[in-house]
Protein backbone atom coordinates (compact mmCIF):
# COMPACT_ATOMS: atom_id res chain seq x y z
CA UNK A 1 0.00 0.00 0.00
CA UNK A 2 1.19 3.61 -0.64
CA UNK A 3 0.99 6.68 0.83
CA UNK A 4 -1.81 8.93 -0.46
CA UNK A 5 -1.40 13.03 -0.65
CA UNK A 6 -3.64 13.15 2.31
CA UNK A 7 -1.68 10.95 4.39
CA UNK A 8 1.69 13.06 3.02
CA UNK A 9 -0.37 16.20 4.78
CA UNK A 10 -1.51 14.40 7.90
CA UNK A 11 2.26 13.37 8.75
CA UNK A 12 3.41 17.33 8.21
CA UNK A 13 0.67 17.70 10.62
CA UNK A 14 1.91 15.10 13.30
CA UNK A 15 5.56 16.31 12.78
CA UNK A 16 4.31 20.20 14.04
CA UNK A 17 2.31 18.29 16.56
CA UNK A 18 5.83 17.01 17.72
CA UNK A 19 7.51 20.68 18.29
CA UNK A 20 9.35 19.84 14.92
CA UNK A 21 8.67 23.88 13.38
CA UNK A 22 10.94 23.93 10.70
CA UNK A 23 9.98 23.16 7.15
CA UNK A 24 13.45 21.25 6.09
CA UNK A 25 13.06 18.91 9.21
CA UNK A 26 9.79 18.17 9.18
CA UNK A 27 10.21 17.16 5.12
CA UNK A 28 13.12 14.99 6.37
CA UNK A 29 10.88 13.49 9.02
CA UNK A 30 7.96 13.10 7.04
CA UNK A 31 10.26 11.25 4.46
CA UNK A 32 11.71 8.84 6.80
CA UNK A 33 8.11 8.15 8.33
CA UNK A 34 6.48 7.80 4.83
CA UNK A 35 8.57 4.85 4.12
CA UNK A 36 8.75 3.16 7.31
CA UNK A 37 4.74 3.37 7.09
CA UNK A 38 4.86 1.23 3.68
CA UNK A 39 7.24 -1.20 5.06
CA UNK A 40 5.01 -1.49 8.03
CA UNK A 41 2.09 -1.81 5.89
CA UNK A 42 4.23 -4.77 3.65
CA UNK A 43 4.06 -7.09 6.98
CA UNK A 44 0.78 -5.81 8.72
CA UNK A 45 -1.59 -4.46 5.93
CA UNK A 46 -4.69 -4.24 8.15
CA UNK A 47 -3.24 -1.70 10.63
CA UNK A 48 -4.58 2.08 10.22
CA UNK A 49 -2.53 5.12 8.63
CA UNK A 50 -2.69 6.01 12.37
CA UNK A 51 -1.67 2.79 13.69
CA UNK A 52 1.24 2.61 11.62
CA UNK A 53 2.17 5.89 12.18
CA UNK A 54 2.17 5.45 15.70
CA UNK A 55 4.30 2.49 15.61
CA UNK A 56 7.17 4.11 13.22
CA UNK A 57 6.83 7.21 15.32
CA UNK A 58 7.86 4.71 18.75
CA UNK A 59 11.11 3.56 16.58
CA UNK A 60 12.54 6.99 17.74
CA UNK A 61 12.47 6.11 21.35
CA UNK A 62 11.75 8.36 24.19
CA UNK A 63 12.89 11.40 23.17
CA UNK A 64 10.52 11.48 20.11
CA UNK A 65 11.98 13.84 16.89
CA UNK A 66 14.42 16.23 19.67
CA UNK A 67 17.83 13.86 18.85
CA UNK A 68 16.80 13.98 15.00
CA UNK A 69 16.68 17.92 15.56
CA UNK A 70 19.47 18.03 17.09
CA UNK A 71 21.45 16.39 15.10
CA UNK A 72 19.85 19.04 12.07
CA UNK A 73 20.85 21.63 14.13
CA UNK A 74 24.18 21.25 14.59
CA UNK A 75 24.66 20.28 10.37
CA UNK A 76 23.32 23.54 9.37
CA UNK A 77 25.11 25.31 12.45
CA UNK A 78 28.23 23.74 11.04
CA UNK A 79 27.90 25.35 7.65
CA UNK A 80 26.00 28.68 8.87
CA UNK A 81 29.80 29.06 10.54
CA UNK A 82 31.45 27.94 7.09
CA UNK A 83 29.49 30.50 5.42
CA UNK A 84 30.41 33.30 8.36
CA UNK A 85 34.22 32.54 8.28
CA UNK A 86 33.63 32.78 4.37
CA UNK A 87 32.39 36.06 4.48
CA UNK A 88 35.23 37.29 7.16
CA UNK A 89 38.42 35.74 5.33
CA UNK A 90 37.20 38.11 2.35
CA UNK A 91 38.04 41.15 4.87
CA UNK A 92 42.01 39.77 5.09
CA UNK A 93 42.20 40.48 1.12
CA UNK A 94 42.43 43.94 -0.59
CA UNK A 95 40.61 46.45 -0.24
CA UNK A 96 38.86 45.58 2.41
CA UNK A 97 42.09 44.62 4.32
CA UNK A 98 42.47 48.74 4.28
CA UNK A 99 39.45 49.45 6.00
CA UNK A 100 40.01 46.33 8.54
CA UNK A 101 43.52 47.92 9.09
CA UNK A 102 41.92 51.42 9.66
CA UNK A 103 39.17 49.96 12.27
CA UNK A 104 42.16 48.21 13.92
CA UNK A 105 44.16 51.95 13.97
CA UNK A 106 41.47 53.98 15.41
CA UNK A 107 40.69 51.72 18.44
CA UNK A 108 44.41 51.02 19.43
CA UNK A 109 44.95 55.22 19.54
CA UNK A 110 41.79 55.04 21.33
CA UNK A 111 42.93 52.50 24.02
CA UNK A 112 45.81 55.02 24.70
CA UNK A 113 43.98 58.11 24.86
CA UNK A 114 44.19 59.73 27.89
CA UNK A 115 42.44 62.69 27.48
CA UNK A 116 39.07 61.25 29.05
CA UNK A 117 39.03 57.62 30.39
CA UNK A 118 35.25 57.12 29.35
CA UNK A 119 35.75 57.43 25.87
CA UNK A 120 36.10 54.23 25.03
CA UNK A 121 32.97 52.97 27.60
CA UNK A 122 31.07 55.47 24.96
CA UNK A 123 32.38 53.95 21.64
CA UNK A 124 31.36 50.40 23.04
CA UNK A 125 27.98 51.40 24.28
CA UNK A 126 27.03 53.18 20.68
CA UNK A 127 28.12 50.14 19.23
CA UNK A 128 25.80 47.81 21.16
CA UNK A 129 23.24 50.23 20.47
CA UNK A 130 23.80 49.97 16.71
CA UNK A 131 24.45 46.06 17.01
CA UNK A 132 20.63 46.47 18.57
CA UNK A 133 19.25 48.65 16.32
CA UNK A 134 20.48 46.23 13.38
CA UNK A 135 19.65 42.83 15.15
CA UNK A 136 16.00 44.10 15.79
CA UNK A 137 15.18 44.97 12.50
CA UNK A 138 16.45 42.00 10.93
CA UNK A 139 14.26 39.97 13.66
CA UNK A 140 11.49 41.69 12.06
CA UNK A 141 12.62 41.37 8.70
CA UNK A 142 12.82 37.89 9.77
CA UNK A 143 8.95 37.46 11.23
CA UNK A 144 7.37 39.18 7.98
CA UNK A 145 9.02 37.10 5.59
CA UNK A 146 7.69 33.68 8.01
CA UNK A 147 4.24 34.74 7.67
CA UNK A 148 4.13 35.63 4.51
CA UNK A 149 5.72 31.95 3.29
CA UNK A 150 4.05 30.33 6.50
CA UNK A 151 6.79 28.04 6.93
CA UNK A 152 10.17 28.47 7.99
CA UNK A 153 13.71 26.91 7.12
CA UNK A 154 16.60 25.74 10.38
CA UNK A 155 19.22 27.85 8.03
CA UNK A 156 16.47 30.58 7.75
CA UNK A 157 15.97 31.19 11.27
CA UNK A 158 20.29 31.26 12.15
CA UNK A 159 20.69 33.61 8.97
CA UNK A 160 18.03 35.93 10.45
CA UNK A 161 17.74 35.80 14.44
CA UNK A 162 20.73 33.47 15.49
CA UNK A 163 22.92 35.84 14.32
CA UNK A 164 21.48 38.92 15.69
CA UNK A 165 21.14 37.22 18.68
CA UNK A 166 24.84 36.74 18.66
CA UNK A 167 25.42 39.67 17.99
CA UNK A 168 23.61 41.80 20.58
CA UNK A 169 24.95 39.20 23.13
CA UNK A 170 29.30 39.71 21.68
CA UNK A 171 29.01 43.86 21.81
CA UNK A 172 26.71 43.24 25.16
CA UNK A 173 29.81 41.60 26.67
CA UNK A 174 31.87 43.77 25.67
CA UNK A 175 30.72 46.82 28.44
CA UNK A 176 32.26 44.00 30.83
CA UNK A 177 35.69 45.03 29.81
CA UNK A 178 35.34 48.24 29.43
CA UNK A 179 37.17 48.96 33.12
CA UNK A 180 39.61 46.90 31.94
CA UNK A 181 40.57 48.28 28.54
CA UNK A 182 41.46 51.73 30.31
CA UNK A 183 44.14 50.33 32.18
CA UNK A 184 46.03 48.79 29.32
CA UNK A 185 49.31 50.41 28.83
CA UNK A 186 51.14 47.74 27.16
CA UNK A 187 51.79 47.76 23.20
CA UNK A 188 50.47 43.61 23.04
CA UNK A 189 47.49 44.69 25.14
CA UNK A 190 46.37 47.60 23.20
CA UNK A 191 46.87 45.33 20.22
CA UNK A 192 44.93 42.60 21.16
CA UNK A 193 42.30 44.56 22.71
CA UNK A 194 42.08 46.24 19.10
CA UNK A 195 42.07 43.12 17.58
CA UNK A 196 39.24 41.89 19.47
CA UNK A 197 37.19 44.99 18.95
CA UNK A 198 37.64 44.84 15.00
CA UNK A 199 37.03 41.17 14.74
CA UNK A 200 33.61 41.48 16.05
CA UNK A 201 32.44 44.40 14.15
CA UNK A 202 33.43 42.64 11.07
CA UNK A 203 31.33 39.45 12.50
CA UNK A 204 28.68 42.14 13.24
CA UNK A 205 28.72 43.08 9.92
CA UNK A 206 29.29 40.18 8.04
CA UNK A 207 26.42 38.25 10.24
CA UNK A 208 23.56 41.67 10.23
CA UNK A 209 24.31 42.56 6.45
CA UNK A 210 26.26 40.74 4.51
CA UNK A 211 24.87 37.54 5.49
CA UNK A 212 21.01 38.24 5.18
CA UNK A 213 21.60 39.94 1.35
CA UNK A 214 23.18 36.45 0.38
CA UNK A 215 20.27 34.76 2.28
CA UNK A 216 18.14 33.57 -0.90
CA UNK A 217 21.20 31.89 -2.70
CA UNK A 218 22.12 29.84 0.23
CA UNK A 219 19.10 29.15 1.46
CA UNK A 220 18.39 27.27 -2.46
CA UNK A 221 21.90 25.63 -2.37
CA UNK A 222 21.00 24.32 0.77
CA UNK A 223 17.37 23.07 -0.16
CA UNK A 224 16.53 23.44 -3.97
CA UNK A 225 13.07 22.69 -2.87
CA UNK A 226 12.89 26.17 -1.12
CA UNK A 227 13.16 27.69 -4.66
CA UNK A 228 9.72 26.51 -5.55
CA UNK A 229 8.25 28.06 -2.08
Amino acid sequence: MKLTKIHIAELYKFTRKHFVEHYDVQTELVDHLANDIEVIWEVQPDLSFQEACDRSFKKFGVFGFMDVIEAKQKQLGKRYTKVLLKFMKEWLSIPKLFVTLLIFTFFYILVGFKINENVIDVFLILLTITQIFLASKLIKKANKRFKEKKRKYLLEEMIFRTGSLNCILLFSSFLQFSNFSNGITSIWGKCFFSGLITVAIIFSYVSLIIVPQKAEALLQKNDPEYKRV
